[in-house]
Parts: C-alpha cells; structure tokens; sequence
C-alpha cells in the first residue's frame, strides 16, 4: 500500500480543509483589522499563513494537487518579495521533492509491469528514490547492459487521485487567485485536467521524450536522455547528473544563471520547430545545468527531464505568433489589432482600440526590444501588478481579450518560462533565439526583384 493518500475520502477532506482554513484565517484577518492594525499588513500576514498551510497539504498528497502547485510554483516571481521569501522554501520542495512510496510497493509495480524477475534486468538497483514528484518517483540503477538509468514508477492509483484533487481545487479555485496576481486560476486547472490521460501515458511519454533525444544528440548545448524500455507505468531512460535549475536559482553563479537562462529560451523555441513538440512542463524541477569546461561555464549545457505534458505543434510555434510580436515592436497598431482579431484573441462581440491594445502588450514584450534583456523579480512583480490593478486601464482592456484554446498551452509554458527567468535574474539575449526559431518574427530578407526596385 502506498503512502500516497488514495481513498477519495481522505484526499477531498484534506483538500476541503483548504477553503474552511481560508474562511478561519479571513476571520482572523477581521478580527486584527477591527483593532488597529494596518490592512496591508494584515492582508501579508494572511496571504503567508495561506501559503503556508497551502503547500503543506499540496506536497503531502501529490497527485493533482502537487501538479498545480509546481505549475503555480513559477509564478512566485510575481508575488511581492516580502511575501514571495516564506514561500520559495515549500516551493523548491514541490518542485524537488516529495514523500516517497514504501519499496515493497516500488517493487511490486515492477515485477507487475517487467516480470517477476525484473531484477535480472538490472546491474544495480536502488530502492531509495532518487527524485519523487506528482505521478511518480524517479530510481537510480544500472541497465543490464551497463547504462546508468532512471527507472520512473507511476504511483498506484495515480489517475485517480489526479484527478480527485483537481476536481476538487476547481470548487475553490476563486479563493487561490489572490496568491499569484494577474493570475486567472480556473483556466489553470482545467487545463491540468485535460493533460490527464497524457500524463498517465508513458508510452506517449516515451514517444516524445525520444524524438527530442534523436534530434539533440549531438546539440552543444542541450542534452536529452534517451528512452531505454517503456511499459504501463514504468519508463526507463538513460540517467543524467547535473545541478538542478533550483539549486542554480539559489545558489548559482551570475554566470551560471545566465547561461542556463539562455539555453532555456533557446530550448523553449527550439524544440517545436525541430520536433514539432513543445516542453509544456517548465518548472526548475525538470531541468539541470551540465558542467562542461570548469573552467568556463559557456560550455554547460542544459538537461532536459519529464516529457509527460507536451503541446503538438506539427508546423512549430503559429507564425501569428511571431507575425504579432514583430508588427508590435514595429509599432503598427492597426495590423496588430486585425491579426489578433483573426486569431481569435478578441471576440466578435467587441471593439477595441489599436492604440490601446498596443500600449498594452509593449511591457509585456520589453524583452524582444532588446538585444539582452536582465529578467528580474522586480520586473515580473511590476507586470503583475500593471494586470492585477483594477484601477489599471491594462487590467479593464485584458479582461476583455480572449485566450483561444489553440494558444492556452503555449501561453502558460511562456509564462512559466519567464517566471523561471525572473527566478534565475539572467540576463538573456532573447531576441536573438526569437529571429532565429520563432516563425514570422524575423523581417523578411527581400526578393531579388524587391531588391532591385528599392536600389532604384
């Protein structure tokens, strides 16, 4: 029997603690108001003991409900640092690890899954766990063929505590938004909920983590570990060392988390247009830096884990994507509109200003201006803070854009993305990733025909 809390009784009252603790500590919140004490100061106080009590819970079931706290994991950047510091310690721990499965259960699920003599596979096993996350946890062995590997065993049960936890998050969902501004959390959830059955499949896993293995073997900068057996609920790949992305966030130096910031970007507009398939899990948890040279850090590349959750892009990132970015930071107002119109990302139903919508996507996109651009905290914060404000007139006109389904992955996995960035503080020359993969954002070299006329 696993520790992983499975009978949907015991999960939902874990989870519908949540709420009623929120109701408590609103009360509280009242109570200290009602006798001096400054709103502000009332209002952190309970957004950390929310926190708190949060992520306890989250990290102590895993499942679904772990799953969403990685993903909001990397949106702390956008929290007010006074109130951002408690929580990165229960967040690193969501995204590295988490209580692990008794072995006897470890090795029963492997004599169900490769034979009763699963052990003759391996040189060398080991029971304790290398790594433990959401739907599973990671074991180091050796490959009977002499390969060190990580052998990941899917949690029994897992599918349905998945999604037990997550139906149930999507009651509250209203209450968690306070702790990540600008942040709309529904949206969020469901959108967990329909990755799924994909996420349970490591078949599709494998799939995916392979094609990305083929076409960056032999990259200098990006390292994917190749798929060594799969089954249900077993995936065997080759094993990779390497400094963990949130060890290289708290510890890392200025060189360190430049370096792994840019191979992060490169990575996240690379691998559509190389595979066809967008990492849709970027939270530090899944990345490593790999020493290259000790002695320059220019030669680290970047590792890349856990392919469960990808976006299918067969053509890559949509070139409207990049056709809007660069028409933005060429300042054409009218083009912009028409094309978001087109997409979908404004409705039928209204009508907005050009100019306006203009003024509001120009911050977001302060990092494409710029041949090198330092992600910072304060920059994410001050984002957030510009969406959030209901006084803000960014915040009146984004309530009324839209997110059409075709664009709901690719815009979290860029959120994520930056959230990490901001948490690195890299200094990034993204422009220069966008020319390169990003369809439709470099200016198109004219024609020889075009050439000639304009010479004359």
């Amino acid at each position: 029997m696993s520790d992983l809390p499975r009978k949907a009784v015991t999960r939902t009252a874990k989870l519908a603690a949540l709420p009623l603790g929120f109701a408590g500590r609103a009360t509280w919140g009242l109570g200290k108001r009602i006798v001096g004490e400054s709103a502000e100061i009332v209002g952190r106080e309970l957004q950390q003991r929310t926190a708190e009590q949060m992520f306890k819970v989250l990290g102590e079931l895993k499942g679904g409900a772990m799953k969403f706290g990685q993903a909001l994991s990397v949106f702390e950047s956008a929290l007010p640092e006074e109130i951002a510091g408690p929580y990165r310690a229960a967040l690193t721990k969501l995204q590295e690890a988490a209580p692990p499965m008794p072995t006897r259960t470890v090795h029963t699920v492997l004599a169900e899954r490769l034979g009763e003599d699963w052990k003759d596979l391996f040189l060398e096993f080991e029971d304790k766990p290398a790594a433990a996350a959401s739907i599973g946890q990671v074991h180091r062995g050796v490959w009977h063929d002499g390969r060190e590997v990580a052998v990941k065993v899917q949690y029994p049960g897992a599918g349905e505590a998945l999604l037990s936890d997550l139906n149930q998050l999507s009651r509250f969902a209203r209450l968690l938004g306070p702790l990540i501004p600008g942040m709309d959390i529904k949206p969020l959830i469901a959108e967990l909920k329909d990755r799924v059955s994909e996420e349970l499949d490591y078949g599709l896993e494998a799939q995916a983590q392979q094609a990305h293995a083929e076409e960056f073997a032999d990259d200098p900068d990006v390292v994917v570990p190749a798929v060594v057996h799969h089954c249900d609920q077993i995936l065997i790949t080759e094993w990779i060392d390497g400094v963990p992305l949130s060890e290289v966030i708290s510890d890392g130096t200025e060189e360190q988390r430049d370096r792994a910031g840019q191979l992060l970007a490169r990575f996240l507009f690379s691998g559509p247009a190389r595979t066809g398939l967008l990492h849709a899990d970027p939270h530090p948890g899944n990345f490593r830096l790999l020493p290259g040279d000790p002695d320059s850090e220019e030669d680290w590349r970047l590792g890349v884990l856990d392919f469960g959750t990808v976006d299918r892009l067969p053509g890559g990132l949509p070139t409207p994507i990049g056709d809007s970015l660069r028409l933005t930071l060429d300042g054409e107002a009218d083009t912009v509109y028409e094309l978001l119109c087109a997409e979908g990302f404004v409705k039928d139903s209204i009508e907005l200003d050009p100019d306006a919508v203009l003024d509001y996507l120009l911050p977001i996109i302060e990092p494409a201006q710029v041949d090198e651009f330092t992600f910072t905290r304060g920059w994410m914060r001050s984002q957030a803070a510009r969406v959030a404000d209901p006084r803000s007139p960014a915040y009146q006109l984004g309530k009324q854009l839209n997110l059409p389904p075709a664009y709901l992955l690719i815009h979290r996995v860029t959120l994520s993305t930056i959230g990490v960035l901001c948490q690195l503080g890299a200094t990034v020359r993204l422009r220069e990733e966008l020319e390169e993969w990003l369809p439709g954002f470099a200016p198109e070299e004219p024609t020889d025909e075009e050439g000639s006329a304009a010479e004359a």
